[in-house]
């Protein structure tokens, strides 16, 4: 009996270490929002694999990041940070916008 616990507890830390090494796999870019406007405005990204975007607003009011393209949207609390998963994606440009300042809150990755 204590042997197949030990078992079951080694089986179940190999699955969590599985999951947080594919987790750590996906590339992590970061996006900032100050003075509604995205920083960078352009972010250059890997084509063909799965990416994750930090969204970080500096901002004292939320921000929505939206992109059609993307088929993503979520708003970012203000002085919070979110992550959002994209991809894999094909080369190209995917405009995305902050919903709450679409004049000044505008970007681009740009897939490579």
């Amino acid at each position: 009996m204590v042997i197949r616990s030990a078992f079951c507890w080694a089986a179940a830390a190999c699955c969590l270490l599985s999951v947080s090494v594919a987790l750590a796999d996906d590339a992590a870019f970061k996006l900032t929002i100050r003075n509604h406007r995205f920083e960078p405005a352009e972010l250059v990204v890997p084509a063909g694999q799965k990416i994750k975007l930090e969204i970080k607003n500096l901002d004292a009011t939320p921000e929505e990041f939206e992109s059609y393209e993307l088929n993503r949207e979520k708003v970012v609390p203000a002085n919070a940070t979110v992550v959002i998963f994209v991809g894999p994606l094909k080369p190209g440009r995917y405009p995305f916008f902050g919903d709450f300042n679409k004049d000044t809150a505008k970007g681009v990755l740009i897939v490579k």
